[in-house]
This record gives structure tokens, C-alpha cells and sequence, in this order.
């Protein structure tokens, strides 16, 4: 919208040919998505609060959390308006790629929103039943994978990293393996959202990974250099994976220990469908798995933990996710937390290495 209006206005006002460049859109579109998360954020709380909206504690969880209940949740409502609009107003909307990123991500939002009002209506922290929520969310996925599969030219293959010759086409099964990716990377956030400020950090680090992987992988120059798959158009997402890393970087002001305002599956769950559509995007999908490590080990955990206790009727961690193994160690939470950041910096610098170690 405002990238297309100052855009056609170059010819009569020089300087506006600036927004002809990728990175300058992407930088004002972070700088917009902060800019709204500053000024939705106090207001979002206050009227929160007016309603009671207020978190569900599982009687289950650590006895710490239960000093918790009631913080106002659905913060994730200001994620996405911010990380939407900065989006629509600055990327090219005749991209397909764009629409795909923002139609996922508010699909996997209205699953998130009517699993948050489930919570809240009728006083319960289990909300939509598990089947019924991954029943919409493969829905979501599956039809974006067929979107894409139809699109021309789209590459099917799947492309190993660390190897820059090794390819397999999957061909129609790209279809359900797309689906898998982004409902696998939506769940994946949502269980790592159990501590202020905890999940919120690795977003961020793995949205500016794939905003550099959908730059180099959108021009041809950088991608025929880094030897990775091109990607006509994927260029643009870089101003979505910015305007996500902004956005983030607001909510996280708010839901800093001790947190104001949690994310809940209304943020949750479409943070993680937008990083995993953007990876299937981007060609990138298997390094998700090194960028996202935090998100990974915290679903491993629960994984692992399920399968010994009906296995061997014993658990491997005190509690799943891994965070709550942690905080029954008698790690204080702030600790916990920012050291989950820095194996998550760690994963993203790993993941960039991809790059270049071919």
C-alpha cells in the first residue's frame, strides 16, 4: 500500500526511488512494528485487565507460576497487528510470496485466538481439543503446500544443509512435508512458551536468520555466489522476517520478567507458522531445525518424556517442556531464560554458517 503509493511518486520526488531497495523497506518496517507494539502495548494491558482477561495456570505446572494467574494474555493480538500492517504497508502486495506469509500467519492466529477464548470463556487451561487444533492447523498448512506446489516454477526439492549438491525433489509429498513444517514450527513456539520472555527471544534470532537466508536466496547474484537455491520474489519476505523481529522485540518490552502481558496461542502459534512457511519459502527448510534449536529441544523434551513414561512408566526430566526440567533444578527463571537466548544466538550463528560452509 504505502510502499506502492510513494513508489509511483519516484519520477516527480527523487528520493522516494529509495524505496525501490529491500533493506531500506525492511528497516522502516521494523522501525514501524516497534513504533506500534510502544503504542498498542499500554492500552492492550489496560483493557486486558478491565476484562480480566487474565493467563490459566495448570494446576500441574510449578508451584511458582501460580502467583501468575491472571496476568493479562492474548498479547500475541499486538504481535500480529504490528507485525500485519508494517507488512502490508511496506512490501510489494503484487508478490504472491507476501500473501502466502500473511495468510498463514493469520490463519494459524484464528487458532490460536479461539483457543485463548476457550481458556478464558469457560475457566479451562485446555482449550480447543488437541486433535480438533492440529486438525485446522494441518488444514492451514496443506493449503498453502498445494498453493505452492501449483505456483510455477515453485522447486518441489529439498535442499540439505552444509551440502551444496545434495537435493532430493519430493514432488507431490512436498505438499504434507510443507504442511508438517509449519504446524510442527507453530507447536514447537507454543511449548516453548512457558516462561516471561522465554519464547519471544529465539523468535527473534530465528526471524533475523531467514530475513538474511530470503535476501541472499531472493537475488541472484548472492544466491548463484553462496551456492544456495534462488528464489525469484523471496526477497520481500525479508521485510515481513524484519518487520516479526520488531514486533517481537516490542512485545518483549512488555513481557520481560516480571512479565505485563503474555503472548498466548493467539501469538504463539502463528510466530511459529510464520517462521516455518517462511522457511519453506525460502527453500530453507531443514535448517530450521539448527536455528530453531531452542524450540526444538523444548519439543524433543516433551517427546522424549511421553514416550519413556509410557515405555518404562519413569520420566528423563523432572518436567516437560525442557524449561520446567530447569526450574525444578532450582534455576531462577530469569536465568533460565536468557540462557535459552544464548543457545538461541548460538543456533542462528550456526545456522548463517550454512551459508558459506558448503
Amino acid at each position: 500500500m504505502l510502499y506502492s503509493l510513494l513508489f509511483s511518486l519516484r519520477d516527480t520526488y527523487g528520493a522516494l526511488n529509495v524505496f525501490r531497495y529491500i533493506t531500506f523497506r525492511a528497516v522502516i518496517a521494523a522501525l514501524m512494528a516497534l513504533l506500534l507494539s510502544f503504542l498498542i502495548g499500554p492500552r492492550l494491558i489496560e483493557r486486558l485487565t478491565a476484562r480480566q482477561i487474565g493467563q490459566q495456570i495448570r494446576p500441574d505446572g510449578p508451584q511458582g507460576h501460580l502467583s501468575k494467574a491472571g496476568t493479562p494474555t492474548m498479547g500475541g493480538t499486538m504481535i500480529l497487528f504490528s507485525l500485519i500492517l508494517a507488512t502490508v504497508l511496506l512490501a510489494d502486495l503484487t508478490n504472491p510470496y507476501i500473501w502466502i506469509v500473511v495468510l498463514v500467519t493469520l490463519g494459524f492466529g484464528a487458532v490460536g485466538f479461539a483457543d485463548d477464548y476457550k481458556k478464558l470463556s469457560v475457566g479451562n487451561f485446555r482449550g480447543v481439543p488437541g486433535k480438533v487444533r492440529l486438525l485446522l492447523e494441518f488444514a492451514i498448512g496443506l493449503v498453502a503446500g498445494v498453493f505452492l506446489f501449483l505456483t510455477p516454477d515453485f522447486d518441489t526439492r529439498l535442499y540439505l544443509p552444509f551440502f551444496k549438491d545434495i537435493s532430493v525433489d519430493l514432488g507431490p509429498a512436498y505438499i504434507p512435508f510443507a504442511a508438517l513444517v509449519i504446524v510442527g514450527a507453530a507447536n514447537a513456539v507454543n511449548l516453548t512458551d512457558g516462561l516471561d520472555g522465554l519464547a519471544i527471544g529465539p523468535v527473534m534470532t530465528t526471524a533475523f536468520t531467514y530475513g538474511v537466508f530470503a535476501y541472499a536466496a531472493g537475488n541472484l547474484k548472492y544466491a548463484e555466489y553462496l551456492q544456495i537455491p534462488y528464489v525469484a520474489g523471496a526477497g520481500e519476505l525479508a521485510i515481513f522476517t524484519a518487520a516479526l523481529l520488531c514486533a517481537g522485540l516490542g512485545f518483549l518490552w512488555f513481557n520481560t520478567y516480571p512479565a505485563m502481558m503474555f503472548m498466548g496461542d493467539v501469538g504463539a502459534l502463528p510466530l511459529g507458522a510464520a517462521l516455518g512457511i517462511v522457511a519453506v519459502l525460502t527453500k530453507h527448510e531443514i535448517v530450521l531445525l539448527v536455528a530453531g534449536g531452542v524450540f526444538v529441544a523444548e519439543t524433543m523434551s516433551v517427546i522424549l518424556q511421553v514416550a519413556s513414561f509410557k515405555l518404562t512408566r519413569k520420566r528423563i526430566f523432572r518436567m516437560a517442556p525442557l524449561h520446567h526440567h530447569f526450574e525444578l533444578l532450582g534455576w531462577p527463571e530469569p536465568k533460565i531464560i536468557v540462557r535459552f537466548w544464548i543457545v538461541s544466538i548460538i543456533c542462528a550463528l550456526v545456522a548463517l554458517s550454512t551459508l558459506k560452509l558448503r
